[in-house]
């Protein structure tokens, strides 16, 4: 395995990684959730080397009416010069664009993470062994765009700290499904990916590094800038490897919208408000906590799905919502935690029952919420949000409480 010479490998704690294989995102560059409670490795009832034979760990199917294709892009801004890469570098990403397919069988399915990304992200946990068991997308790589007789619209994506651009794989397929293109970006230092090399980066445990918010929200703005260039036929791709066929000119720029979680939902907060060209804004338990500080007020929508951080325990969050001028949304579901809006509720699970946790262990991790529900609400409302305000597509999931997902209640104005 190559790992790339700018970056650091210290090892990570099993606690710094939330006490979780399966994901690592921490709330915001200030107060990071790395030592947040989650079920101690060493009293998980299995040790190391001792995980049983399995099948693949699996993520839900999309519920949408399109089979699901899927390319990475190579991406290098060249107005941001890279002092921790050296000199003559520039901010280097992995970008992954999803989108309705069309004849997919001989594609491929696309691996949750790359395979060196994921041994490293699991190296880093002490659970190598789980390596076989990395789960399979819904996304055919490579599989040609559908023809719809109309461009796509944009979705971009912002994973959380120390974490990756799958992490939240359940919503971005059934987006795709449905007739999205999304856009999900690996933020440099910040991450684990693999690049075209074979180069595999981890995060970056340097306060110098460059991933605060406004980092993330500096590298959302400049893969906007690469929907356009594919949206007029140009291949943004550093090393102009090949498309899959109809991506060129298949794209929306002027119907975008984006959404993250945890610090990539403040990154979202962030792009929204600094780029008009994001029409519709949604954080999944973000906490807020602007870097650079919040200016100005919002005129566009913005949902926010709080499980930890709310308007009521996180003054960030408050202030945020303080700021919004136009359509506004804030619901929360009983019961979760931070990192139950995400690919954590149909994994966790699975993994619970391989290494023998208990069902309080497994609480402490994703929260009581029944993952399930959990899964069948990160499908429905991201949907039901870029549905209403992307395609004008107005249903009632957003009016008010639900009997079909009773867990979710709708948070005031006050």
């Amino acid at each position: 395995m190559i790992t790339t010479p700018f970056i650091s490998r210290k090892r990570m704690t099993r606690r710094s990684m939330l006490g979780a294989v399966l994901a690592a995102g921490a709330a915001g560059a200030a107060v990071p959730l790395g030592a947040a409670a989650g079920p101690a490795w060493a009293d998980a009832g299995t040790t190391a080397g001792a995980v049983p034979a399995a099948a693949r760990l699996t993520l839900p199917a999309p519920t949408g009416p399109h089979p699901v294709g899927t390319v990475q892009l190579h991406l290098v801004d060249r107005s941001r010069p890279d002092a921790i890469a050296g000199p003559g570098r520039f901010r280097e990403l992995m970008a992954t664009v999803w989108y309705p397919a069309r004849d997919v069988r001989r594609y491929p399915l696309a691996p949750w993470m790359p395979a060196g990304a994921f041994q490293a992200f699991l190296a880093d946990a002490g659970l190598s062994e789980l390596a076989p068991l990395g789960p399979l997308t819904a996304g055919h790589v490579g599989a040609p765009v559908l023809r719809a007789g109309r461009r796509l619209p944009v979705i971009v994506f912002s994973h959380g700290a120390h974490s990756h651009q799958g992490d939240h794989t359940v919503v971005v397929q059934e987006l795709a499904s449905h007739g999205y293109a999304v856009v999900t970006v690996a933020h440099q230092y910040d991450t684990y990916t693999e690049y075209p090399d074979g180069r595999i980066a981890v995060p970056l445990r340097d306060p110098h590094a460059p991933t605060l918010p406004g980092d993330f929200t500096a590298d959302l703005r400049f893969v906007l800038d690469c929907v356009e260039q594919l949206a007029a036929g140009c291949n943004p791709d550093a090393d102009r490897r090949e498309l899959p066929a109809g991506l060129l000119g298949s794209l929306d720029p002027r119907c975008v919208g984006a959404f993250g979680w945890s610090k990539g939902g403040t990154a979202t907060a962030c792009a929204t408000l600094a780029d008009e060209r994001i029409r519709a804004g949604l954080s999944l338990d973000a906490p807020m906590q602007m870097n650079p500080p919040l200016a100005g007020e919002l005129d566009r929508p913005f949902m926010m799905m709080s499980a930890v951080f709310t308007r009521a325990t996180d003054p960030e969050a408050a202030a945020f919502w303080s700021h919004l001028r136009g359509w506004r949304l804030n619901i929360q579901a009983q019961g979760a935690a931070h990192f139950s809006y995400g690919d954590n509720e149909a994994l966790f699970p699975q993994v619970a029952k391989l290494l023998g946790w208990s069902g309080q262990q497994l609480q402490d991790v994703i929260g009581t919420l029944d993952p399930a529900q959990a899964v069948k609400i990160q499908q429905a409302y991201p949907l039901a949000f870029f549905d209403e305000h992307l395609r004008h597509r107005r249903g009632h999931l957003l009016d008010g409480p639900s009997p079909t997902f009773p867990a979710v209640t709708f948070v005031g104005d006050q």
